[in-house]
């Protein structure tokens, strides 16, 4: 798989040549968008690290989450983002939230993911209605992660 293929492999290549840092904060994902930024060609020189905040106790604390805050909301998962981003001195930052299911959760289908990203001058989150069991939503809320972070690399190499 090359580098085009493999999303991955994308972002190590376009961190390295444009000098890029990158954090995660995850919550949905339990681990799994660090573990394949990781695995990027010479991340010890561009992955900054990351954090799994899955209790939303650890959310508030940790990365500032507002204590009346929807864990599973847009707003939430920019802020995890953007207080990753900030924690991890990174040029931008992923996060990932909302419900893997099988059955609905505090009003929300199984199924309903929020991907935030931040940079230094912008912030934001996409609402991703992933369809499958708990295990195949987190595969594809890791991959959405993922290639946000390379879209994101590939916005600021200009």
């Amino acid at each position: 798989m090359s580098a085009d293929e493999d999303p991955a492999e994308r972002l190590a290549a376009l961190c390295r040549r444009a000098g890029l840092h990158v954090a995660v904060a995850e919550s949905l994902t339990s681990g799994g968008v660090a573990s394949e930024v990781g695995r990027g060609t010479g991340a010890q020189d561009w992955f900054r690290g990351g954090i799994v905040a899955y209790e939303t106790t650890v959310k508030q604390r940790l990365l500032g989450l507002p204590a009346d805050a929807d864990p599973c909301s847009a707003a939430s998962a920019t802020q995890l983002a953007r207080a990753c981003r900030t924690l991890f001195d990174a040029d931008m930052a992923v996060s990932t939230t909302g419900v893997g299911g099988p059955d609905p959760q505090d009003g929300h289908p199984a199924g309903t993911v929020y991907i935030g990203w931040a940079t230094a001058q912008q912030s934001g989150a996409e609402l991703v209605q992933l369809d499958g069991d708990p295990s195949e939503v987190v595969r594809c809320a890791t991959e959405r992660a993922v290639l946000r972070l390379a879209s994101l690399a590939d916005a600021l190499h200009g």
